[in-house]
């Protein structure tokens, strides 16, 4: 029975219309993802869970204004574990309640140590809209470091608006009462954005790397792009290009209109003392060309 379990498992995964045979493998997998759980439920337990911070620059003056908060988990005897595996696991199991707290938390507590004028960018799961107190949540996290709620955008993707989207913008607009910004993010890779922007008034849309990744020579993205950034200009909102790798990305950006940008081309995501050592450095190096 748990052999025909973990084949029904793979057939679902599969899609509709699929079957699996039970396969020895399916067990190891199992078994692996079992023990990463429970070496993710010791971290958020323990406290484990890193915070790095990738800079997001102005496109006109190219001065960095924020950064995006990122989880980060080191897992003993493997290293660093891919956000694209932890974080799904987190969200199946229910850790990404604790780990998205803590996130929170150490997030708001490295900005309140920047200068005055940086914000910070915290994305948010679905599941913290049913599972907690979120406005609470974001209160406290704000009220222990000391940081003003102008300087904190939280971040959300189109999935957490297709569940129970009363509730989810009743939640947002209590956030938006504290004075912190909204963000929508991985902008136009969903199904219904356009009613999204016609529902909530987002702060900022953040448009996805798919898109902009070499834009300038791929005329369906630049098409994208110039549409986004259009619309976000007439309904009153800023716009962040996510993934951006090369000068000439960011230059074709800025002869959109595009407002902000973050990628490779400034900077990995680094930890938090890195990303003051950064920061210096970036301040320098611009007063000097200045």
């Amino acid at each position: 029975m748990r052999n025909a379990d973990l084949a029904l498992y793979q057939a679902k995964a599969a899609g509709k219309g699929a079957y699996r045979f039970f396969e020895a493998e399916l067990n190891e997998s199992r078994q692996a993802r079992r023990l990463m759980e429970i070496d993710l439920r010791e971290a958020v337990d323990h406290n484990q869970i890193e915070v790095y911070f990738q800079p997001v620059i102005d496109v006109a003056s190219r001065e960095i204004v924020g950064c995006e908060a990122l989880a980060r988990w080191r897992r003993p005897g493997h290293g660093f574990v891919s956000p694209t595996e932890f974080i799904p696991l987190a969200e199946e199991t229910g850790l990404i309640l604790p780990l998205g707290e803590a996130v929170l938390h150490k997030a708001c507590q490295a900005a309140a140590r920047w200068p005055a004028e940086l914000r910070v960018s915290v994305n948010l799961s679905a599941r913290q809209f049913q599972g907690v107190d979120l406005t609470a949540l974001v209160a406290d996290a704000l009220r222990g470091a000391g940081l003003p709620a102008n300087r904190l955008e939280l971040e959300i993707t189109e999935s957490v608006l297709v569940g129970d989207k009363p509730r989810v913008l009743e939640v947002l607009t209590a956030l938006r009462a504290l004075g912190v910004h909204i963000a929508l993010d991985d902008f136009g890779t969903g199904y219904s954005s356009l009613s999204y922007l016609s529902s909530f008034p987002f702060d900022r849309i953040k448009i996805d790397r798919s898109f902009v990744t070499g834009v300038d020579s791929r005329p369906e993205a630049a098409a994208i792009v110039r549409a986004v950034t259009g619309l976000a200009g007439t309904l009153g909102m800023s716009t962040t290009a996510e993934g951006v790798e090369s000068q000439r990305d960011l230059q074709w950006l800025r002869g959109q209109g595009c407002d902000l940008a973050q990628g490779f081309l400034v900077s990995k995501p680094v930890p938090p003392e890195d990303f003051q050592k950064l920061l210096k450095t970036w301040t320098a190096e611009r007063a000097e060309a200045a």
